[in-house]
């Protein structure tokens, strides 16, 4: 990682793993790779670690350029950096992108050794339990025994509940950020309707479209557009875009008229050309499937019983997906087990997307949890 004419370059590395891995469906990965950046210094007692988990789509891209003509930062560039709320002067900061996923991470994209041939739709479906347990294999292999603060936004979010339940001792602080415990069936419904779009796609070719030089683009398409609306607020939209026409006056036809339909329609297509369907498809199953006080009978209090960390729980006051009364039930259930919690309700407009917005409360508020926790680590 170097600085270069002020732009923050960062280099990926891809990290093998040659030992299988047991997933929670019963099948086993007979090896897989992780692509993961570091930014800032891990101390000489290693209690300085950071693990930044992503959503849907992200990936270990989270902050700084590959290049310095590279135009986009990564995905949380906002938060993660020096001098930034998530601290690289003072943390060292761990970006992955996960199993299943599209950007060099072991995924549908990869070569199955057992075949010689690409997964594609024969790569298991991944849970976020299955990723806290290959994170936890990254972290003995940076020689991390415990993460000062697993952090995370929406899916993200709930692999730093997932770590906090599933390696107590590992984890001193875990940020919860704009996420839930569970999906609602509302929020099952939109990522079937999202799925639905892909595999009725002609392209899809039950998965295997790759083998037929193709992708599902209009499915994928389609998926994105709808996810994407759900990731706003309705204000937000309004005051982007209101009713502001494309075109002088009505066209009286299904090309764009709107505004808001072209920046749909944009965002659609350049994700489509992006991102892997198979692991679009994986990345919502993983969503639907996180329920992790299932396991304890539904008893988010007894889930939480053995819980070891500290909590930072944010949520926004338009995010409709996971709104904040599923934030506040977790802070509920939280203090109920006895755990120490910090809980903020953020007034913004941009709805899910906010946890990736610079909202000046939200940016204040995780910059002064960090701070403390940077304290906790100098002491040690």
């Amino acid at each position: 990682m170097t600085d270069k004419a002020d732009v923050w370059i960062v280099t990926p590395q891809k990290i093998a793993f040659e030992t299988p891995l047991a997933l929670q469906n019963g099948q086993t990965l007979p090896r897989f790779d992780l692509m993961v950046e570091t930014y800032g210094t891990l101390n000489a007692g290693k209690s300085n670690a950071v693990l930044v988990c992503h959503a849907l789509s992200g990936n270990h891209h989270v902050a700084g350029h590959h290049s310095p003509d590279d135009k986009h930062p990564g995905w949380w560039d906002n938060m993660v950096g020096p001098g930034k709320p998530i601290d690289t002067d003072r943390f060292f900061v761990v970006g992955l992108n996960n199993l299943g996923g599209c950007h060099g991470s072991t995924g549908p994209l990869s070569t199955n050794p057992e075949t010689g041939e690409e997964y594609g739709a024969d790569f298991p479906v991944v849970t976020v339990k299955d990723w806290v347990q290959s994170q936890a294999l990254l972290a003995d292999r940076l020689g991390i025994r415990q993460w000062a603060a697993v952090v995370g936004g929406s899916l993200g979010g709930m692999q730093a509940l997932q770590w906090a339940i599933d390696f107590p001792d590992r984890v001193r602080h875990a940020l919860v950020i704009a996420s839930a415990t569970r999906l609602s069936a509302q929020n099952i419904a939109f990522n079937d309707v999202a799925r639905q779009a892909i595999i009725t796609d002609p392209d899809f070719h039950n998965g295997h479209y790759r083998r037929h030089q193709t992708i599902p683009r209009r499915g994928l398409r389609i998926a994105r557009m709808m996810g994407h609306i759900t990731y706003l607020a309705e204000q937000g939209l309004g005051r982007k875009f209101g009713r502001n026409m494309h075109a002088d006056g009505y066209q009286y036809s299904y090309d764009v008229e709107f505004e808001v339909e072209s920046y749909l329609r944009y965002q659609g297509d350049k994700f489509a050309e992006r991102f892997d369907a198979n692991t679009y498809l994986r990345m919502t199953k993983a969503l639907d499937y996180f329920a992790p006080a299932a396991e304890f009978g539904n008893d988010l209090v007894a889930t939480l019983k053995t819980v070891q960390a500290k909590f930072f729980v944010a949520s926004f006051s338009t995010d409709w997906r996971f709104a904040p009364a599923r934030a506040r039930a977790l802070v509920k259930h939280l203090v109920k087990a006895g755990k120490s919690v910090q809980y903020i309700e953020v007034e913004s407009h941009h709805g899910h997307d906010a946890f990736l917005m610079t909202d000046e409360p939200y940016i204040r508020a995780v910059r002064a949890y960090m701070n403390n926790v940077a304290e906790e680590c100098r002491r040690d």
